[in-house]
C-alpha cells in the first residue's frame, strides 16, 4: 500500500519515483530563500507566517511516568488515570512534549498550540452512574487557572517547554477558557433546564413575581458600579449549592463565589441559553460582570507576563457575550505588546459546520475578536478533497472572505484545519465521503486536502497524529489517540493510513509518507510570501462533481503571484486558466508547471488524477 501511495504522491507533484523507494520522496520544490523566521526574529513574524501544530499533551508523549496519576494515588476515581479507557488520563506530559520538539519542528511547524494545561478537576460525572464518569485529560474542566495540572507536570516544566520552543524560533499558543470552569455548583431545586432572563430577571429574586432586590437595577439613573453592586445580593435563577469538599477548590479564590456564575441551568444551544447557560453542566461564568472581566484579564495576562506566551486559542468563544471580548482582547493584546510580543495571535473557537455561512465573521464583527478558527474551511476541504462535493464549494467559501472585519485581507490570518479533537480526523471524513475508494485513493485524497490547507489562504493547523495516518472512529474521545504506545483497544484496532503500524506502538515515524508530505508542503509555504500572506482570486472551478479548482495568490508587498491548482477527480485534467495579465512567464514552485504561458493572461494546467501544483507567475520584459 505504501509504495502505491508513493506513486500517487509522485504523480501529484510530477516526480519520478526512485526504483527502490518504499516511501515517497519529498515534494519537488524550486530553490527558494531560507524558511521564514529564526530563533532570533520569531517575535517579528506576523500571524500569517506560521505553521501550527495542535496537540493534546495527555496523548502525545509520556516523558515522566511518575506523574501519570497526578499525585492522587492509584484509585482511578481519584486520579482519573486509566490508559485503557479513551475518556481518562493516559500519561502524556510536558516533559514528553519538550523531548519531542525535534520531531515537531521537523514537520516545518513554527507554532505549537496545545489543549489547556491548567489544573483540572480529575474526574466528573455522577458517581452513581459509572458510565457517566470521565476525566479532565483534555484540559477543559479547570479548577486552578494559575498552575499546571499535576498530570502534565509543573509550572517550572512548562517554562522549560516554552523556553525550549522559543530557542528554536517556535511560538507557543495556549488554549484558554473564559466561558466556564469545572462543574462544582449544584442547584438546590435539583432541576437544570435553562431559566431565561425574561422569566428570571436580574432585578428580582424568584422570577418575575419575586421581590425586587434593587428597584433601580439597570436603570438609566444608576451608575454602572451601583448596578453591579446590587448583585452582591444576587437574584439567582437557581439556588446554587457548593459541596463542602469543593467550596475552596477553585483558584483564584474569587472563582469560588457563586455570585460570579449565571446559575441559569443547562444551555439548550439556541438563543440566549447558548451564551448564559451551563455548557454541559460546567459552571458558566457571569462574563458580563466587571469582576469577572478583570479577573480573566489578570489570570491570562499573568501567563503572558511570566512565560511570554505568543497567542491564545480561545475555547467556546461564541458562548460568551460580545461585550466581554470587547474588553478582554484589547487588554490582552496590550499586555502582550508591553511584554515585547507585538504579533500576539488570538483566535476564537466558533464551531459551525456550514462551509459557506461564515459565522466566524459574524462573531468577529460583534465581539472584536481578531480571528476565529475556520470551521468553514474544514467542512469544505472534507467534502471537496473527499470527492463528495464539487470544487465550487471551496470557491464559494473563499468568495465570502470579503465579509470578515477588515475585508478579504483578514482571511490569511484565520487558522485553517482539516479535522480536530472535537469533530474527528480528516481521514475519517474522507473515508466517509469517497464512497468505494480503496486505501490508496483515501491516502491520495488526504494528501490533496493537506495541499489545499498549505497553499490556500489561512494559517495551516495540523492536528497531531494526522502526519502518522491516524484515522478516528468518530468525534470527541474517539479522535484523541495516543502517539506513544497505546493501551486503548478502541484506538489500537484502527487501520492507519500509509503504514502497517498501529497505535499500540510508538508513532513518531519521520519517514511516514504524510509526515514527509507535510514537511515538504510547509517548506513550500514558508518560502512564499504569496502563500503566507497573499490575497485570493478564484480563477477556475468545476461546479458539477469532482474536478478543477484554481486560485491565484498575490502578495502586494513582494509582488509575488502564485497560481495553485487542484484536481479532485480520478481522471487527468487539462485546462486553460486565466491568470494576471501582467504575468509574462511561469516557473514551478511545486509540482509540474508549463515552461511558458499559453498566451498573455492564460496558463495551461495539466494535472493527473488527484494532483496539485503551484506555479509562480513572473513578470518582466517580453
Amino acid at each position: 500500500m505504501i509504495r502505491k501511495a508513493a506513486l500517487l504522491l509522485a504523480a501529484s507533484t510530477g516526480l519520478a519515483l526512485p526504483a527502490c523507494a518504499g516511501t515517497p520522496p519529498p515534494v519537488q520544490i524550486a530553490a527558494q530563500g531560507p524558511v521564514s523566521g529564526t530563533a532570533q526574529d520569531f517575535r517579528a513574524r506576523p500571524v500569517t507566517d506560521e505553521v501550527i501544530y495542535f496537540v493534546l499533551p495527555d496523548r502525545f508523549a509520556n516523558g515522566d511516568t511518575t506523574n501519570d496519576d497526578g499525585g492522587y494515588g492509584p484509585d482511578r476515581l481519584a486520579s482519573g488515570y486509566d490508559p485503557t479507557h479513551k475518556g481518562w488520563y493516559h500519561g502524556g506530559d510536558l516533559k514528553g512534549l519538550t523531548e519531542k520538539l525535534d520531531y515537531i519542528q521537523g514537520l516545518g511547524v513554527t507554532a505549537i498550540w496545545f489543549a489547556p494545561i491548567f489544573k483540572n478537576k480529575p474526574v466528573q460525572g455522577d458517581p452513581g452512574n459509572p458510565g457517566s464518569l470521565s476525566a479532565g485529560y483534555h484540559g477543559y474542566w479547570v479548577t486552578d487557572f494559575t498552575r499546571v495540572d499535576p498530570h502534565f507536570g509543573t509550572n517550572a516544566e512548562f517554562k522549560a517547554f516554552v523556553d525550549a520552543a522559543h530557542a528554536r524560533g517556535m511560538k507557543v499558543y495556549m488554549d484558554i477558557i473564559t466561558n466556564h470552569t469545572a462543574d462544582v455548583i449544584r442547584y438546590a431545586e435539583n432541576e437544570y433546564d435553562y431559566r431565561s432572563k425574561g422569566e428570571y430577571p436580574y432585578s428580582t429574586r424568584g422570577g418575575t413575581d419575586g421581590a425586587p432586590i434593587n428597584p433601580g437595577f439597570g436603570g438609566d439613573d444608576d451608575p454602572a458600579a451601583a448596578n453591579w453592586a446590587a448583585l452582591a445580593d444576587p437574584a439567582y435563577a437557581y439556588t446554587p449549592v457548593v459541596p463542602e469538599a469543593e467550596k475552596d477548590i477553585k483558584v483564584p479564590a474569587w472563582l469560588n463565589d457563586p455570585i460570579y456564575y449565571h446559575n441559569r441551568g443547562d444551555s439548550a444551544w439556541v438563543g440566549e441559553s447558548s451564551v448564559y447557560g451551563d455548557f454541559v453542566g460546567l459552571d458558566d461564568l457571569f462574563t458580563e460582570h466587571p469582576r469577572v472581566v478583570q479577573g480573566m484579564i489578570d489570570i491570562f495576562g499573568g501567563w503572558i507576563d511570566e512565560f511570554g506566551i505568543d497567542g491564545f486559542r480561545i475555547d467556546t468563544a461564541k458562548h460568551v457575550n460580545p461585550e466581554f471580548w470587547q474588553q478582554f482582547v484589547p487588554a490582552i493584546k496590550a499586555r502582550a505588546a508591553a511584554t515585547g510580543i507585538p504579533n500576539f495571535h488570538a483566535f476564537g473557537e466558533v464551531y459551525w459546520s456550514n462551509p459557506v455561512q461564515p459565522l466566524g465573521a459574524e462573531i468577529m464583527a460583534k465581539s472584536g475578536l481578531p480571528y476565529t478558527l475556520d470551521f468553514g474551511f474544514a467542512a469544505a476541504a472534507q467534502e471537496v478533497a473527499g470527492g463528495k462535493s464539487a470544487p465550487s464549494m471551496m470557491a464559494d467559501l473563499m468568495e465570502q472572505d470579503a465579509v470578515y472585519p477588515g475585508g478579504a485581507d483578514t482571511a490569511p490570518g484565520l487558522p485553517t484545519f482539516l479535522g480536530n479533537h472535537d469533530m474527528g480526523r480528516f481521514s475519517m471524513f474522507v473515508r466517509s465521503h469517497a464512497e468505494g475508494a480503496d486505501e490508496d485513493e483515501i491516502l491520495a485524497r488526504v494528501m490533496l486536502g493537506h495541499a489545499m490547507m498549505f497553499t490556500l489562504r489561512g494559517v495551516p493547523t495540523i492536528y497531531y497524529g494526522d502526519e502518522q495516518g491516524f484515522v478516528s472512529d468518530g468525534n470527541d474521545q474517539l479522535a484523541r489517540e495516543d502517539m506513544f504506545p497505546s493501551r486503548t483497544d478502541v484506538y489500537n484496532d484502527n487501520d492507519l493510513l500509509g503504514t502497517d503500524a498501529t497505535t499500540a506502538q510508538d508513532n513518531f515515524d519521520t519517514r511516514h509518507p504524510l509526515y514527509e508530505l507535510i514537511a515538504a508542503l510547509a517548506e513550500v509555504r514558508l518560502s512564499s510570501p504569496a502563500l503566507m500572506r497573499g490575497t485570493t482570486v478564484v480563477r477556475a472551478f468545476d461546479h458539477e462533481g469532482p474536478g478543477l479548482l484554481a486560485v491565484e495568490r498575490h502578495d502586494p508587498a513582494s509582488g509575488e503571484r502564485v497560481l495553485v491548482a487542484f484536481n479532485t477527480s480520478n481522471a487527468p485534467i487539462t485546462r486553460h486558466v486565466e491568470v494576471d495579465y501582467g504575468a509574462t512567464g511561469v516557473s514551478a514552485l511545486m509540482g509540474q508547471c508549463p515552461l511558458s504561458l499559453a498566451a498573455r493572461g492564460s496558463l495551461r494546467i495539466d494535472l493527473p488524477a488527484l494532483g496539485y501544483t503551484a506555479c509562480t507567475l513572473t513578470s518582466g520584459a517580453d
